[in-house]
């Protein structure tokens, strides 16, 4: 399994990681869908090959095609939206927030699967590229349709986790590479 070979490939002093990766995804209260979308997504907001790599295919099988897709369009569409709008909200000048944004984003309005679901993807992507106004959007959309809290945090702390365990494999192969 390829949550094994992840916690395998981490070094000793990552042992937090290895468990909390074992605990946010393999003993997670989300329904599959939710779960494996959110893993998906953040896998690819993580930017590490070796994340992306190793849980691609499961959540590929855990996944339908419908669901695949709209994780990596969460992905997709929170890389963009995030810059965006943590830049609007980083300018001092705020009258660049009255703008048009220009930018297409018709996939949040019609994402090919549960709005809540894609909503949770594009929130853990938002927390991953540290977007605050992505962040409060899309919370404030999950718990208007009755979201829980802490479905909204399992969602976070997969981001969490999965961003760290990224960044410390990525780190590890260069450093092994560099030696």
């Amino acid at each position: 399994m390829a949550l094994d070979e992840l916690k395998a490939a981490l070094p000793e002093y990552a042992r937090d990681l290895k468990l909390n990766l074992g605990s946010v995804i393999g003993n997670s209260d989300l329904p599959a869908q939710q779960l494996w979308g959110t893993v998906l997504a953040c896998a690819i907001a993580s930017r590490s090959e070796r994340l992306l790599t190793e849980l691609e295919p499961q959540a590929k099988a855990e996944l339908s095609a419908e669901a695949y897709t709209a994780a990596k369009s969460a992905a997709a569409v929170m890389a963009m939206n995030n810059v965006y709008y943590r830049t609007l909200h980083l300018l001092s000048d705020k009258e660049y927030g009255t703008l048009r944004a220009g930018l297409r984003m018709n996939i949040i309005g019609n994402p090919g699967v549960a709005k809540v679901d894609f909503e949770l993807w594009c929130l853990a992507v938002s927390a991953i590229n540290g977007c605050g106004q992505c962040l409060d959007s899309h919370e404030q959309v999950l718990r208007k349709a009755g979201v829980e809290r802490e479905t909204i945090q399992a969602a976070f702390r997969i981001a969490a986790v999965l961003q760290a365990v990224g960044v410390t494999l990525e780190a590890e192969g260069r450093l092994t590479a560099a030696e």
